[in-house]
């Protein structure tokens, strides 16, 4: 099917003012998420539901706890024989002390062309620039080819369990027709040498291995000696993994990225060529390495020790964590290695386990974010990549859905988009939310 529309579409000045404002509201509803039940993201639920329902959809609150809320709602297509795509965007936002900040991280405050606060990039943006787009087309009597799907969940910051992951499990129908879809962490502007920007859309995640350690020892008198320390043992281990060279394992989104990217800097490269070397490659990409190094090999850093309660007496417990990180494939090696490093006296376990995903870089639907992202900044240089982390991909792929990474921002030189992520002083340039919106209208119209 044509494009359909000039590329602005119905975007018109309300729609790119609700996108900053939108953004700054939510900002100010604090749905800070520590994963310890604590977090209530109803307020913030009901500010979307309500805008949603403004654009004449009906929203539903769904919720497993009480006070962890999501909101799915649904938008008809004009193609009933089309596939439905899926949009997805979380509410909470991880924690964030405001001593830190050049300003309050709960203030939305917008200054100098700029929103500050805690989700101003993951992912309050994003959730902002879908209802601002929505309720343009309800304005201009638009409606996009295939069903959209919007759903905005709770949880993402943790488990899941009581966002995306319920959603999932209990109320798969309200899915039904969903195929591929899109949410965080792509099409953002890459500066990666003078005049290279590169837009990197998602097309995969690395799996996701939290891992609890327990050492079993023999409690004593911490003078005597011991032959049976919990702590010797576990601190061993952890030394183990953390210092474990993980070999090279390059998944299909991987190569692609690695053979674009090379391509960009005059670089011609074969994956599969007989002494291929990935890490002397990266020296040669400059600043578009990052996009590619965390994600070529599984990765197992320790993050917690606990162990003990006074100088003097050895424990006969100690346990410790592990961020444990999977590309796609390579399960069954970050398991059996586990094992082995673990060593003796010392057992694992997952505390929280999500799978890997891929998806295509040669489907419709990438060849239509590629398309809007170049008709907007026609100096755009699309490319692949994974994700070293994870999102609520995870768990709507249960449901046989294809997730893509598409929350396009256009920013500015030196502006580290991906330094912002749980970082202080996160922000976003009005501009990038305008730009954003324009994007997102013409792709989903689309789709």
């Amino acid at each position: 099917m044509a494009e359909t529309g000039t590329p602005d579409g119905p975007v018109d000045e309300q729609a790119l003012d609700e996108s900053v404002r939108f953004t700054s509201e939510l900002i100010r509803i604090d749905t800070t998420n520590r994963g310890d039940g604590t977090c209530r993201e109803r307020p913030a639920a009901e500010y979307v539901a309500e805008r949603l329902a403004d654009a004449g959809l009906e929203p539903a609150l769904l919720e497993r706890t009480p006070g962890r809320t999501n909101v799915v709602a649904r938008i008809e297509g004009t193609d009933p024989s089309a596939d439905a795509l899926l949009v997805h965007g979380h509410l909470d936002v991880v924690p964030a002390e405001a001593a830190d900040w050049s300003v309050h991280p709960f203030s939305g405050e917008v200054r100098d062309g700029v929103v500050w606060g805690r989700g101003a990039v993951d992912m309050k943006n994003m959730d902002a620039m879908v209802l601002s787009v929505v309720r343009a087309w309800a304005r201009a009597g638009v409606r996009p080819r295939r069903d959209i799907v919007i759903a905005y969940t709770a949880d993402e910051e943790a488990s899941a369990n009581d966002g995306a992951g319920f959603l999932a499990d209990r109320h798969a129908e309200l899915f039904e027709g969903c195929t591929e879809g899109i949410s965080e962490s792509g099409a953002f502007t890459f500066h990666a040498g003078p005049g290279l920007a590169l837009y990197p859309v998602a097309a995969g995640e690395r799996g996701t291995g939290w891992l609890k350690l327990t050492a079993e020892g023999k409690a004593g008198h911490g003078s005597k000696v011991n032959r049976s320390n919990a702590v010797s043992a576990l601190a061993a281990a952890v030394a183990r993994i953390g210092e474990h060279e993980w070999p090279v394992r390059l998944t299909p989104t991987v190569r692609a990225a690695l053979v674009e990217i090379a391509a960009l800097h005059h670089i011609r490269v074969d994956p599969d060529a007989p002494g291929f070397d990935v890490d002397e490659l990266l020296g040669k990409l400059g600043p578009a390495a990052a996009l590619i190094e965390p994600t070529i090999r599984n990765s197992s850093n320790p993050t917690m020790l606990d162990a003990g309660y006074k100088v003097n007496v050895i424990p006969g417990h100690a346990t410790a964590h592990i961020d444990g990180r999977m590309v796609p494939g390579g399960e069954d090696e970050f398991r059996e290695t586990l094992d082995r490093l673990t060593g003796p006296g010392v057992t694992w376990e997952f505390a929280h386990e999500e799978v890997a995903l891929q998806a295509p870089v040669d489907s419709p639907t990438y060849a239509k974010m590629r398309a809007a992202l170049e008709l907007f900044d026609p100096g755009a240089h699309v490319v692949p990549f994974c994700m070293s982390g994870g999102t609520d991909a995870k768990q709507f792929s249960r449901l046989g859905i294809t997730g893509y990474g598409f929350s396009p921002l256009k920013l500015p030189v030196g502006f580290d988009y991906q330094a912002l992520f749980h970082g202080v002083d996160e922000r976003v340039p009005v501009e990038a939310l305008h730009f954003g919106v324009r994007v997102l209208d013409h792709f989903l119209r689309n789709a």
